[in-house]
């Protein structure tokens, strides 16, 4: 082979190999005895595993035991034809959570035997439109916390008013009940006064804000208070731009997430743990209801507990108002958490196992112009 076809070959395999690094989808090339031969950055990332100590290891030892995916390999050497999978879950006790793919598995030409696999996250796309649910929810919270508003809180205040004129002439036993009337009513409207926050359509003051700080603070906070005894991890990428936000709805939202993680968590945990974690997570963009604008969301910011986890059947519904695991909560944390996050142009997801629970909070760039997040 001529010098200048050996130089074009190199440089043809370094700008494969850069394409496929570029690539937000995780990609790995299957060797004829079943070991990996190479993989993206992208694949690294979803296994958690540099391509280095990938290449060590069989396809098998990656994926479930019986996985659909060691099937469509055989398949597509047998056939020599690409075949694609939907749906398939790749979760491991090493790799944990909903881990949903659609698979794309196709014939190396060039070299027999090698089988090119490609995985699709479905749980982007899944988020998507849960979120839309969210926000179709919160929407209609907005309109009851408005009816609650003028159709209960006026009677109520009638109701305490009587109960106190019939304290001052009743008896000690009838005082009893109508301290219990003032309790009461004074309860509901603290609920009501709750709700109200979802009616609130004024626009939200943002600014840039160190994410970071917000984040450094809340556990502050936590560890001075509910979280006292639990141990806290910090894994943030330093190099993170501002959020375009109002600092105190983060802090809200943060503070939110931190005390649900420390309360499924428990008390008299030996080895509880909350796990505070920020990245650059390019390629998840979202469209916004009724225009045709996309927008970039690469923030991502989790909060990760080694709790007994969220029960399956509630999963769906977390966010969704008057949904609670608490014996004495509400159940409109989460749902006022997914309205701060949406009207901040985000989403926010939960991903549930034993001992690993993720909220995940995806959120816009700021963009330096004073616009906010730009279209993607």
């Amino acid at each position: 082979m001529s010098s200048f076809n050996q130089h074009t070959t190199r440089v043809a395999l370094g700008t494969a190999g850069a394409v496929l690094n570029a690539l937000p989808l995780p990609v790995i090339m299957v060797a004829a005895d079943g070991k990996i031969s190479d993989a993206n950055v992208a694949a690294e990332t979803f296994f958690e595993v540099s391509a280095p100590l990938l290449r060590r290891q069989a396809l098998k030892d990656l994926v479930p035991f019986g996985s659909p995916l060691l099937a469509l390999v055989d398949q597509v050497r047998a056939r020599g034809a690409a075949v694609n999978e939907y749906k398939v879950d790749l979760s491991t006790p090493r790799n944990p959570g909903d881990r949903l793919v659609d698979l794309h598995v196709a014939p190396l030409p060039e070299q027999p035997d090698y089988v090119v696999v490609m995985l699709q996250e479905r749980t982007i796309a899944d988020k998507m439109d849960r979120q839309l649910t969210h926000r179709s929810a919160a929407r209609s919270v907005i309109a009851l916390a408005a009816m609650l508003a003028h159709e209960i809180k006026n009677p109520l205040s009638g109701i305490r008013g009587a109960a106190q004129l019939l304290e001052q002439s009743a008896g000690e036993d009838d005082r009893t009940l109508t301290r219990l009337i003032c309790d009461e009513a004074d309860r509901i409207v603290k609920l009501v006064d709750r709700m109200e926050v979802f009616s609130d359509e004024r626009p939200v003051e943002r600014e840039p804000v160190n994410i970071h700080a917000v984040l450094d603070h809340v556990k502050r906070l936590a560890q001075s208070g509910f979280a006292r005894n639990l141990k806290f991890v910090e894994v943030f990428d330093p190099s993170l731009p501002p959020v375009f936000a109002n600092r105190d709805q983060l802090v809200q939202v943060f503070l939110n997430l931190v005390k649900n993680a420390a309360e499924s968590i428990g008390e008299g945990v030996g080895d509880g743990e909350i796990q505070i974690t920020s990245a650059f997570r390019p390629g998840v963009r979202l469209s916004l209801p009724g225009t045709k604008t996309r927008v970039s969301l690469p923030m991502e910011f989790c909060i990760k507990d080694n709790g007994p986890g969220v029960p399956e059947d509630l999963l769906p519904h977390l966010f969704d108002p008057f949904v609670t695991t608490k014996p004495t909560g509400s159940g409109l944390g989460l749902a006022l958490v997914a309205k701060i996050i949406g009207d901040h142009g985000g989403i926010i997801e939960c991903e549930s196992q034993p001992r690993h629970t993720i909220f995940r909070v995806l959120m816009p760039m700021f963009t330096g112009d004073g616009a906010g997040p730009a279209p993607a």
